[in-house]
């Protein structure tokens, strides 16, 4: 396995490129620290969280944080309908109708991993 890639590298090209917030967030809490205090970009790194070294790191090299991005208009209704189908889920505990219990967490579910396949990240 390729040891990580610390901060700038070299393409075959000749040209450098950056780290991207992924490479980022995959090295290890050790790694990251070591960058920092080789390059001098963040100041106390002892105390800080990897998300917080990671968020640090990246705003000083200028690499912006992705955004989760939902296309369509759909997101607000599917939304509504995960609510709705959480609170017959409430109901059908209390009345201890564990068939209507089951059928709306499977909906639950469904729903929940039909939101997140329309997600992806952009920068």
């Amino acid at each position: 396995m390729r040891p990580p890639r610390m901060g700038l590298g070299r393409d075959h090209g000749g040209r450098e490129d950056a780290m991207d917030w992924h490479e980022l967030e995959k090295l290890k809490i050790d790694d990251l620290r070591a960058m920092a205090k080789e390059k001098a970009l963040v100041d106390a790194v002892a105390g800080l969280s990897k998300a917080e070294l990671v968020g640090k790191l990246a705003e000083s090299m200028g690499i912006p944080r992705p955004h989760k991005v939902i296309e369509g208009g759909e997101k607000a209704s599917i939304k509504r309908r995960i609510q709705d189908l959480a609170r017959e889920r409430d109901e059908a505990q209390l009345a201890g109708n564990q068939d209507r219990q089951r059928r709306s967490r499977k909906q639950i579910h469904r729903e929940k991993r039909r939101l997140r396949r329309m997600a992806h990240l952009t920068h």
